[in-house]
């Protein structure tokens, strides 16, 4: 039996997380947090989630709740995760990192903090997603330049971030897989005159529409064929399922920074 604490635990990820974690024999949740000055901060989580009363107040610092955590699970905000990783330094309990579009400065504590004890961080734990990018990488190998590459990527009307870290992600499979230099290749928008695309560019494009949970497609295009490669999310809960796998793995690791292939079993 772990004991987890979620983080951002009044969001849209978080509450899926928590309604799931019931499910869970080995699995048992003992705390919720929230960014200082939420509205909800000091209420019972399952009220403000619609999951009935669970005893469990929704605090405002994870250091209220870290003493008894066996394993965190973040998904919130970039200020939020690094509040955290700060706030749990000094005596560091395992974590799963879901929260996307983090700088590069809150990366490397990440990396810094795995030296201490295990985490997971991906931008995306679906089975799905992370079974995609396992093969993305060869498929690229085989096609080489005579392949364009593009990838579009659609989510909700809310999301704030683009493009989502998946589609991130699998773009930056891609170029180690071709020994591009992603940052020197990345198309994010055309319009205009601009000429013909070249071979070593990959495009990634975003759509925000509706209530999207999240469709990602990878195009390779060749001449006289194209190969599209296409996950579709219907529910978060497969984000939400993810995390929790995640977070059973992770509390019987060594210290080090792991990612879903690992806990999938995919490398």
């Amino acid at each position: 039996m772990i004991n987890i604490t979620v983080v951002g635990a009044a969001g849209k990820m978080g509450s899926r997380i928590i309604a799931l974690s019931k499910d869970y024999a080995d699995i048992k949740l003992i705390g919720a947090v929230e960014r200082s000055g939420h509205k909800n901060i000091g209420q019972d989580i399952g009220e403000i989630t619609g999951l009935g009363k669970t005893g469990i107040s929704l605090a405002d610092n994870i250091k209220k709740v870290a003493g008894e955590t066996g394993v965190c699970i973040d998904f919130s905000s970039s200020e939020s995760t690094s509040l955290n990783l700060k706030a749990l330094y000094s005596s560091p309990v395992p974590l799963v990192i879901g929260t996307t579009e983090l700088p590069k400065e809150i990366i490397e504590d990440i990396k810094s903090y795995a030296k201490k004890t295990p985490c997971v961080f991906a931008p995306n734990m679906s089975v799905g997603v992370n079974l995609l990018l396992k093969v993305l990488g060869d498929i690229a190998q085989v096609l080489g330049d005579d392949y364009d590459i593009e990838i579009v990527e659609a989510h909700h009307r809310l999301k704030k971030d683009a493009p989502s870290g998946t589609a991130m992600k699998m773009a930056q499979v891609l170029a180690e897989s071709l020994g591009r230099n992603l940052d020197e290749v990345a198309v994010y928008a055309r319009k205009g005159l601009i000429g013909e695309r070249t071979k070593k560019e990959i495009g990634i494009q975003t759509i925000r529409s509706g209530d999207i949970v999240g469709e990602h497609t990878v195009f390779f295009g060749g001449l006289g064929e194209r190969i599209e490669i296409t996950h579709k999310a219907s529910s978060r809960d497969t984000f939400a399922r993810g995390a929790l796998k995640a977070a059973l793995w992770v509390s019987k690791q060594k210290p080090g920074l792991y990612d879903m292939q690992d806990v999938l079993g995919l490398k």
